[in-house]
């Protein structure tokens, strides 16, 4: 069985890429599993940027391929802040004072759209790569529902949906999360790339 590389060593992230992957006749690790990884200073302009940055590194690291992606809320009323900064939009990585931010920079704001972004870019060691893009338009919501406190999910309502991320089963957010839909381009591609 070949092995395939989720680079993140969020649990969280993994846990949703293992889920959506498990059909496939693949080892998958994270970079978790492994007892060394290189740092890898995320410094793209774009999520494209960010997600080869990151396949790149690991691709050429370990010798295997790997997925690697750069995800993000982009609020319109905060010019599409947080963006490519969303794990680190009040400086730490801190998904509370991350949030806090956005409602804070949203007080007096009307327009409250926003979409969660993804670019997955599955990447094989000899340069074979393949690239897609996920997104879910919304709302943000004037204060906190749910009790799935990750990254942003209790503050965003997607479109067409009277709960918030956070409010979602796991199952019902992998149904129509961002992160998903880009897989599930990659997934229809995968055989071919692989």
């Amino acid at each position: 069985m070949k092995t395939l590389i989720i680079a993140s060593q969020n649990a969280h992230k993994v846990a949703e890429y293992q889920q959506m992957l498990k059909g496939l006749d693949v080892e998958i690790k994270s970079l978790a599993d492994f007892d060394q990884v290189p740092a890898i200073d995320e410094n793209g302009a774009t999520f494209s940027e960010n997600a080869h940055i990151k396949a790149q590194a690991i691709a050429s690291y370990f010798q295997l391929p790997v997925i690697a992606d750069d995800s993000g809320l982009m609020v319109t009323a905060l010019n599409n802040e947080p963006g490519v900064h969303s794990a680190r939009y009040a400086g730490d990585h801190d998904d509370e004072a991350n949030r806090q931010k956005v409602l804070d920079g949203l007080k007096d704001k009307m327009d409250r759209t926003a979409v969660f972004h993804t670019t997955i870019v599955a990447l094989k060691p000899t340069g074979e790569e393949l690239e897609t893009v996920g997104e879910v338009p919304g709302q943000i919501l004037p204060e906190k529902r749910g009790s799935e406190a990750f990254g942003y999910d209790c503050i965003f309502m997607p479109d067409g949906y009277d709960k918030s991320f956070g409010e979602m089963t796991k199952t019902e957010k992998d149904a129509i999360s961002h992160r998903g839909r880009a897989l599930e381009q990659l997934l229809q591609q995968f055989d071919e790339w692989w």
